[in-house]
């Protein structure tokens, strides 16, 4: 698969953007296990016009985890083509614009999947930022705003149409949220459109190998991408491609092996940030460990509430002791 001059090759497994979970630490380790591309946090167009301090830290690329593609957001034109030339100084392969965000605070105020209720914006962002840089654009979005309105079909190749060179589509519509099963049968649709030439990246419940392979051979994607899955869980991209390419699937990694890459993940979080903010950050990528441990509930919450390293730390080595042996998979 191809995007611009970036080759990433035949079936490559990317990272979602997730806000407050790809940084730049997590993203090194998810390419450590595999991921051939990572994107940022999304990021507000309007902050980086505004020269957020907290925002601006978000365009950070460390060499270790490229290629890496930067996403923005935002509903107005203007701001959108500002903050996409300030992204293209940061210098990534590409610029990814976020359209399918359901979270409240961003969709009813028009922005991420509220541009699906606003057509002729989305474009006219969408053609703006391609016209406002030289490196590729692409797009995240979802089947559409509700069941009576997945217009996916129809809007990539308006997307396509202006320039975009790549489009990720999440297989729920806005108003599912994440709940309910992703739909790949319109992902599937848009890929076999004889009118689309550009590459169609599928997301939406890639949870373990044998999904990403069925969203391969049943859908035709060109590519797959793996968000909530690999928080708590970077070896999915090792376990995924391995799987892809030897049809063999890897045992579930232990619990002293998780522990030992967790400590590692708080160490870099700390690191990046400080230890109060670090240590907060990795409570969501802890609360998705360990599931299935009999016994484990009290030391999930000793676990959880620890604010301090020096506190969490005898908790992780407890936990290497008692269970360290157990192959636990958290799919």
């Amino acid at each position: 698969m191809k995007i611009g001059n970036l080759d990433l090759g035949e079936r490559p497994v990317l990272l979602a953007p997730m806000e407050d979970v790809t940084n730049p630490p997590f993203r090194v380790l998810c390419k450590r296990y595999g991921a051939d591309l990572m994107f940022t946090e999304f990021i507000s167009a309007d902050a980086l016009v505004r020269s957020v301090n907290r925002t601006m830290k978000k365009l950070t690329i460390l060499d270790e985890e490229r290629p890496v593609a930067i996403q923005i957001y935002g509903k107005e034109v203007d701001p959108m083509a500002e903050a996409a030339k300030i992204v293209e100084a940061a210098n990534p392969e590409f610029i990814d614009l976020n359209f399918g965000c359901p979270v409240r605070k961003v969709a009813t105020k028009g922005a991420g999947s509220g541009m699906m209720r606003n057509v002729p914006q989305m474009l006219k962002i969408t053609e703006a930022v391609v016209k406002a840089v030289n490196i590729p654009v692409t797009v995240k979005t979802r089947l559409g705003w509700d069941e009576d309105s997945k217009i996916i079909v129809e809007l990539a190749e308006q997307l396509q149409d202006v320039g975009i060179q790549g489009l990720t589509i999440h297989g729920r519509t806005r108003c599912q949220m994440y709940k309910g099963e992703a739909d790949w049968t319109l992902i599937g649709e848009v890929k076999n459109n004889q009118r689309m030439h550009i590459p169609i990246i599928g997301n939406g419940d890639i949870t373990n190998p044998v999904k990403a392979k069925e969203a391969f051979d049943r859908y035709g994607v060109d590519a797959i991408m793996i968000g909530r899955a690999a928080v708590g869980k970077p070896w999915i991209f090792r376990d995924v491609k391995h799987y892809l390419t030897t049809g063999e699937l890897l045992p579930p990694a232990t619990v002293a092996q998780q522990v030992e890459m967790l400590k590692e993940q708080i160490d870099a979080a700390i690191l990046w940030i400080d230890e109060p903010r670090g240590i907060l950050h990795m409570r969501r990528h802890m609360a998705g460990m360990f599931k299935g441990l009999v016994n484990f509930k009290h030391t999930r919450i000793e676990m959880l509430r620890a604010n301090h390293y020096a506190d969490l730390m005898p908790i992780l080595d407890r936990i290497a002791m008692e269970w360290g042996n157990l192959h636990i998979d958290n799919d």
